[in-house]
């Protein structure tokens, strides 16, 4: 039971965070860093015959604030909503320095792959959330259970 719990929680938290989820958004918008890096991991994995595409990549304050406020209510309070979409103030993605992706074939082969441009998967919960986290070629650091783990982590909570 728990784990049909997380497992819808984790659908919804992928409508949430990814509503458009077959177009490739591509890299505007995007800190040049990660808009390259993505753009050579892409090709690769064209290359490799693996589909891959951004699913949500660089947001406006605006577009975080009504994801943010989605979850809000579909999680029923900050403190459960922050596992998985944080408010603008805290959002990688405002900044361009984060990238969803899709489908899970293709963020799969960017798990294993993505360390040659620097792309990493950051949270244990959100297969599809990558950002630049090492050089290229070292391997990732550790993946955050959640984005209110890393966030808590920095704050020293």
């Amino acid at each position: 039971m728990v784990l049909v719990m997380i497992a819808a929680a984790m659908i919804v938290a992928w409508s949430i965070a990814a509503p458009h989820a077959h177009a490739d958004e591509g890299v505007g918008g995007l800190d040049p860093v990660l808009g390259t890096a993505y753009a050579q991991a892409s090709a690769a994995a064209r290359a490799d015959g693996v589909p891959l595409h951004i699913t949500s990549g660089a947001r406006t304050p605006a577009q975080q604030q009504q994801l943010w406020d989605e979850a809000i209510a579909t999680y029923g309070s900050p403190a459960l909503a922050r596992r998985w979409v944080l408010p603008p103030s805290e959002s990688t993605h405002v900044g361009g320095h984060a990238i969803d992706v899709g489908p899970q074939a293709g963020a799969r082969w960017l798990q294993v792959n993505g360390f040659r441009w620097g792309l990493c998967r950051t949270f244990d919960n959100e297969w599809w959330h990558f950002e630049v986290a090492t050089i290229p070629g070292a391997p990732c650091p550790p993946m955050w259970p959640d984005a209110a783990a890393r966030i808590d982590a920095h704050r020293g909570a």
